[in-house]
C-alpha cells in the first residue's frame, strides 16, 4: 500500500507543479501583452461596466460589435478605413472583452450586453446609428433591435448566429466550461500555453476556407487572447449564450428594423444556411448577401465586400 500513496504522493507534486508553472507563464505573458496592446481608444462609463471604443470619420454613424473571443481590432485591421471616408465609424469592444469591462458574469447575458451597449449609444449622442454586428455580435445586435429599438437605425450583420445550435462549435469546445470556479482555475493556469500551442490551428478553422492573415494575432488583436480575462470572458459569453438565444428567435417576427445578412458560403463555425433561414423566416425583406468561398471572418479577409455590403445597409436608413 505505501507505494500507491508515494505513487498518488509523487502525481499530487508533479500536478501543483504544473500549475503553478503554468500560472507564473500566464502572468509572464499576459503582462507582456498588456504592455504592448494597451487600450488605443477612449472609454465610456456605463451600468454594468466600461466600454472602451475607437472611432473614425465624420457623417451616419455606425457600430461595431465584434464576435466571440474578439476585440475591436478585428474590425480596424481592413474595414474600418474603408468607411471612414464618408461615415462615423465606432469599433466597441464588448462587455469583459479587449479593454472593455464588465461587472459581473451577469453582464455577459445577451440582453444585458445589449442594454450595456445601447447605454453607450446613448451617451456618445447617436441617432439612429447602423449597427454592424460579428457573428455573436449579431445576436448582441439582434436584442438590441428589440429591446432598445429607438438606438438603432438598422442592422447590418455579418456571420452572424441567429438560430439556436444544439451544440457549441467544434473549434470552440476548450471553452466550454459550465462552472465559473473551473473556468477561472483554467484561464489563469493552462489556457494560455494551451492558446499559444493550439493558436495556429484555431485561427485556420475560424477563417477556415480562407486563410489568415499572417499579421492577425497583432493588428487584428489576437495576442489579447492571451490574458486570463480574456478566455474567462470568452467561455462566460459561450455558456451564456444558450440562456437567451431561444428567447431571442421567438422576437423576430415583431422586428421593425432594416436589417440585412453577409454570409460565407464556405463558413466552418456557422452553418450559414440554418442561420439565414431562421430569421428569413420571420422577416421577407431581409436583405441577404453570400460571398462565394467565403469564411466566417470577412470583416478580416473580405472588407472591400463587406464594407459594399455596409453601405447598401447605410442607404437603406438614411
Amino acid at each position: 500500500m505505501s507505494w500507491l500513496i508515494f505513487a498518488l504522493g509523487l502525481i499530487l507534486v508533479v500536478g501543483v507543479s504544473v500549475l503553478v508553472a503554468s500560472f507564473l507563464f500566464t502572468r509572464s505573458v499576459a503582462g507582456k501583452v498588456r504592455a504592448s496592446m494597451p487600450p488605443a481608444g477612449q472609454f465610456v462609463d456605463v451600468a454594468g461596466g466600461r466600454l472602451h471604443y475607437v472611432e473614425k470619420g465624420e457623417g451616419q454613424p455606425i457600430v461595431m460589435i465584434h464576435g466571440l473571443s474578439g476585440n475591436l481590432h478585428n474590425f480596424t485591421y481592413a474595414l474600418m478605413d474603408r468607411l471612414a471616408d464618408r461615415y462615423r465609424v465606432i469599433a466597441v469592444d464588448r462587455p469583459g472583452c479587449g479593454h472593455s469591462t464588465r461587472d459581473s458574469d451577469a453582464q455577459a447575458r445577451l440582453p444585458n450586453q445589449a442594454a450595456m451597449i445601447a447605454e453607450f449609444i446613448e451617451k456618445l449622442g447617436l441617432e439612429n446609428p447602423l449597427i454592424v454586428g460579428h457573428s455573436l455580435g449579431g445576436a448582441v445586435s439582434l436584442f438590441l433591435a428589440s429591446d432598445h429599438p429607438e438606438r438603432v437605425g438598422g442592422l447590418a450583420m455579418v456571420s452572424p448566429l441567429v438560430a439556436i445550435q444544439d451544440r457549441a462549435p467544434d473549434v470552440f469546445k476548450a471553452i466550454e466550461l459550465p462552472s465559473p470556479l473551473v473556468r477561472n482555475l483554467i484561464a489563469n493556469t493552462v489556457a494560455i500555453p494551451a492558446s499559444i500551442r493550439r493558436g495556429a490551428k484555431v485561427l485556420d478553422i475560424v477563417f477556415s476556407p480562407e486563410a489568415p492573415p499572417i499579421d492577425f494575432r497583432i493588428k487584428g488583436g489576437g495576442m489579447l487572447t492571451l490574458r486570463p480575462e480574456a478566455f474567462y470572458a470568452a467561455s462566460t459569453d459561450l455558456m451564456s449564450v444558450p440562456l437567451d438565444i431561444h428567447e431571442l428567435q421567438t422576437r423576430y417576427a415583431g422586428l421593425s428594423t432594416p436589417m440585412g445578412m453577409l454570409y460565407g458560403d464556405g463558413d466552418a463555425v456557422l452553418e450559414h444556411q440554418k442561420h439565414i433561414q431562421a430569421l428569413r423566416d420571420h422577416q421577407p425583406d431581409l436583405h441577404i448577401e453570400v460571398l462565394e468561398g467565403g469564411g466566417h471572418m470577412p470583416v478580416v479577409t473580405q472588407a472591400e465586400a463587406t464594407a459594399a455590403f455596409i453601405d447598401t445597409m447605410a442607404r437603406k436608413i438614411a
